[in-house]
């Protein structure tokens, strides 16, 4: 990890579209980038997009995404011509769920939340980055008191083997909308209804004013347990 760490030594702590640059030019074909389609990820694609160079981006349709999330995506298409691969869970397990425990088993316990995550999107998102050495997220310090601790490139808990790169580590929330309006990236539109962090519709609501970014996000845990399982690894009991 301290040889890849040199890959950034001497990068201005915001300067996101070269630690993209270099990420690439260091994996190759070997990297992949995740989005949902919230406005870092939107910025991100479309520093990808300056950088010019070839990467396979992916995102996870849980099933459950609200309409706007799929009119961004389209948007991102139309505007930058990027083929984004859409990743889904295994329909076997969803019928099996919804058919056991009902439609809302998420709300009734945090196993029962993290269950629906794991066949919804952590299921999907390992089957997604099969094959390669490194993925790209949007993650920021500031989201959440679970993601203080960041650096650009992590190694990642939960799929063994693999490095994360994360360019967006130091950037605000004030940041990204400039970037996003200076370069007319296209957004979410539930953005300008309030939300501040998107997921799957019944597990998003909008921000009261002075909340972090991940208050909108299962409202009904405690902070210290908002993460699904992508970026923490829940099992044998270990996690946040």
């Amino acid at each position: 990890m301290n040889e890849l760490g040199n890959i950034f030594k001497g990068i201005e702590p915001k300067d996101s579209l070269e630690v993209l640059s270099r990420a690439i030019d260091h994996f190759g074909e070997d990297i992949c980038m995740a989005t949902s389609f919230q406005v870092g990820g939107l910025v991100l694609l479309d520093m990808l997009h300056q950088v010019g160079k070839p990467v396979r981006v992916f995102s996870i349709d849980t099933g459950r995404l609200p309409e706007e999330t799929y009119e961004c995506a389209e948007a991102i298409r139309r505007k930058y011509g990027i083929n984004v691969e859409w990743v889904f869970p295994k329909h076997e397990a969803v019928e099996k769920l919804e058919t056991e425990k009902g439609l809302f088993s998420f709300k009734e316990s945090t196993e029962n939340r993290r269950e629906c995550c794991g066949i919804r999107k952590v299921e999907p998102l390992g089957r997604a980055l099969e094959g390669y050495s490194a993925w790209i997220t949007g993650r920021r310090k500031e989201q959440s008191e679970t993601r203080g601790g960041l650096e650009f490139i992590e190694t990642d808990p939960v799929h063994e083997g693999l490095i994360k790169i994360n360019p967006l580590i130091h950037w605000s929330k004030g940041d990204l909308w400039f970037y996003a309006e200076e370069h007319k990236v296209p957004h979410n539109r539930l953005y300008d209804e309030g939300y501040l962090s998107i997921g799957c519709a019944p597990c998003t609501r909008p921000c009261r004013e002075g909340e972090d970014e991940r208050a909108g996000r299962w409202w009904w845990e405690s902070p210290e347990h908002k993460e699904c399982g992508l970026h923490l690894n829940f099992k044998n009991g270990g996690g946040i």
